[in-house]
């Protein structure tokens, strides 16, 4: 009922996710949503975040943020970091995505998203062909209209690890 949702991989955290396996099968771009997903929602890049994509720029990835905030904090978000950025993304359409890979010099076999919201991020991922990462959301405390988001989203990720047989967490 709701697999154009789903996510292709589910993961605690981005942290936690072994980006080498996917280098290894072929991965060369990685697309990362910012709030939530790498950082606190309006953070700056923290060590974590710095380590992370110079651990992977350093392994071969291509990387671009995709974000549906203005200008200002996805670049501010990337300063240092002298990756690929798209602010005002449109997501969940594909065209962001899309120009993502542009960017990166990648295609939907080679490249992987990573967000924290399903009606968004992969769902968009999802529509560009792209494979979807899903992590669970960094902050606990978040704006209103996200919240009110992750209501239904809760009904879509219960029916994914039913699916999947894994726990909810």
């Amino acid at each position: 009922m709701y697999r154009g949702l789903y996510p292709k991989d589910y993961f605690v955290s981005t942290y936690c996710i072994n980006f080498k396996k996917y280098y290894l099968l072929g991965y060369r771009g990685i697309i990362f949503d910012i709030d939530n997903t790498l950082v606190e929602h309006d953070a700056p890049a923290d060590e974590r975040a710095i380590s992370l994509i110079s651990r992977l720029q350093t392994m071969g990835f291509e990387i671009c943020f995709l974000s549906n905030n203005d200008e200002e904090r996805v670049k501010s978000f990337n300063e240092g970091l002298g990756c690929h950025y798209i602010h005002k993304a449109g997501k969940p359409l594909a065209k962001g995505y899309k120009a993502a890979m542009k960017f990166m010099g990648t295609d939907e076999m080679n490249t992987l998203f990573v967000g924290d919201q399903i009606f968004t991020d992969i769902w968009g991922a999802n529509n560009a062909g792209v494979r979807s990462v899903l992590v669970q959301p960094l902050a606990k405390h978040e704006e209103i209209q996200i919240v009110l988001k992750r209501i239904p989203e809760k009904m879509v990720l219960r029916s994914y690890l039913k699916k999947h047989k894994l726990k909810y967490k």
